[in-house]
């Protein structure tokens, strides 16, 4: 399930890619098919031992794209062990929503992107994370939860003074947003509730067959309801 659009952002077989926060690593493999180099950083050891091994696995399995790379490194977003301008693409989706000191790690991500390379910033969208914020304090208020709620204008101007042009942006995911409103009125851990269930089971549906109903559903919906709010930028 990827939230940002590599065509939007400009990617090409052999750009070298940072996705910051990778998570899972579900951008990251997808630049790996594109056939750029990819590294994928997080500061979650577990997570990134995951997308080393899958990293390993696509490319035994020829599903890397041409003269494609990928290596996980472990390392904190206000730090980057980087150095300046050494990136032709980032992708951080979901994760400055995570990070206290949001402007610094803004300021990292502008000083290792090469002038005249993009970036793809994700966050929750304000409406539909407003109301998860005041269904569940439980959905926000536990360890490395989400911090604080971003409205396009501040994440675009906070973009800027990192240095970033802003060049157009998009919402994503709304069938998630309806999953998320129901958890936080169930309990975000309730995942035994049959409601919680059934729309799992429709969502695994959606990713897995990506059925035309589910699909045009969405697109439908993602100006209204859409979960994710994707800020792209270019470097001067």
């Amino acid at each position: 399930m990827l939230t940002v659009r590599y065509d939007r952002l400009g990617l090409r077989c052999g750009d070298r890619l940072l996705d910051l926060g990778c998570g899972g690593g579900r951008h990251a493999f997808e630049a790996l098919r594109r056939g750029a180099t990819v590294v994928a950083l997080d500061a979650d050891g577990a997570e990134l031992k995951d997308v080393s091994i899958l990293f390993a696995a696509m490319d035994e399995a020829g599903e890397a794209g041409p003269g494609a790379s990928g290596r996980a490194v472990n390392g904190d977003a206000v730090h980057l062990p980087f150095p300046d301008s050494v990136f032709d693409r980032i992708i951080a989706a979901e994760v400055l929503e995570h990070i206290p000191p949001d402007g610094p790690a803004l300021g990292e991500l502008a000083r290792v992107l090469r002038p005249g390379g993009t970036m793809a910033v994700t966050v929750p969208r304000f409406g539909p994370e407003l109301i998860n914020w005041a269904l569940s304090d439980e959905y926000h208020n536990v360890p490395g939860g989400h911090i604080r709620i971003y409205r396009r204008n501040v994440l675009a101007d906070r973009m800027r003074a990192a240095g970033l042009k802003v060049t157009g942006w998009h919402h994503a995911h709304a069938l998630h947003s309806p999953y998320w409103w129901l958890k936080c009125a169930v309990g975000t851990a309730n995942e035994d509730h049959p409601l919680v269930r059934a729309y799992h089971r429709l969502l695994v549906w959606d990713i897995e067959k990506a059925p035309p109903v589910t699909r045009l559903t969405e697109r439908a919906l993602n100006p209204v309801l859409g979960k994710s709010l994707v800020v792209y930028a270019e470097k001067p």
